[in-house]
């Protein structure tokens, strides 16, 4: 036996565990739940829960809800992420300092005590309506307990992330290119669109990618934090399978979720496929 063939049998028998764990652990159960949510209440298979999901009008509010949520996070979490990782890479300083010493904090808080901490500190008679009536102000206008307080969250557990992220992208930006780029009078805007952009693309999309998938599945901040309706659609599952006891709606929910986050994972393995195909030609 040859020593190519035998790395290559080394190389299946490393991987064989990590593939099983991957098949067990999500494979079985997309399939598992595909199942379910085909089955109908007299036990054979159809598409009617998935047409409750589109029928019924709570459930098509809680969809868009949460894709609003969803976007308006994303968005948001990318330009404040995307300005901080740039400002500690081409900035010096105490305020710099500061930042990088900071902004990763919020990682190490579980989200239960961050989710808690926000409802004390912006509830109706949270720390800062208090801070407000004591300085003489009227009452705050409600800020928790509706879109803003999950938008408001998923900043908290997202931004130190993607920050993290996007500033090792950033610091692969070579400083000569830039220089070079300033010394035939490219301004900020060009420096971004032209040397910046594309060499942080690939990890912006990586962010892009985890940020969507973390806040469409999330369900602390949404379940402590969301109004009563509509509902996130992890928030609308629970309640669906624990309170009404209707699993294969639930399993449809979930499946659909799935396939919300495939969509977005399509584009990002496309993406790097093309890249690694750009490469090798």
């Amino acid at each position: 036996m040859s020593k190519r063939v035998k790395m290559g049998i080394l190389g299946l028998v490393l991987v064989i565990p990590s593939f099983l764990l991957l098949f067990v652990t999500v494979v079985v159960p997309i399939f598992v739940s595909l199942k379910e949510s085909l089955t109908n209440e007299e036990g054979g298979y159809d598409l009617s829960n998935y047409k409750f999901l589109f029928t019924d009008k709570l459930m098509r509010a809680n969809i868009v809800f949460t894709l609003e949520v969803t976007v308006i996070s994303v968005v948001i979490v990318l330009i404040v992420s995307y300005v901080l990782a740039a400002y500690m890479r081409f900035n010096k300083g105490r305020l710099v300092a500061w930042i990088r010493n900071m902004y990763m904090i919020p990682m190490f808080i579980p989200s239960v005590i961050a989710t808690y901490g926000l409802i004390q500190l912006l509830g109706n008679h949270g720390w800062l309506s208090r801070w407000v009536l004591l300085l003489g102000g009227g009452d705050i206008p409600r800020i928790i307990f509706d879109i803003k307080g999950i938008i408001i969250a998923q900043l908290w557990f997202n931004i130190p992330f993607t920050t993290m992220l996007l500033g090792s992208a950033m610091s692969g930006v070579p400083d000569a290119v830039i220089e070079s780029a300033k010394d035939v009078g490219a301004g900020r805007l060009r420096l971004f669109v032209r040397f910046i952009l594309p060499l942080t693309y690939k990890t912006l999309l990586v962010a892009v990618t985890f940020v969507f998938m973390g806040v469409i599945g999330s369900f602390t901040a949404p379940f402590l934090l969301g109004p009563n309706a509509p509902q996130m659609l992890g928030v609308s599952m629970e309640q669906i399978f624990g309170v009404f006891q209707e699993k294969q709606q639930a399993s449809a929910l979930a499946f659909f979720t799935f396939m919300l986050c495939s969509v977005m994972g399509y584009f990002y393995i496309r993406s790097m496929i093309k890249d690694e195909g750009a490469r090798s030609a």
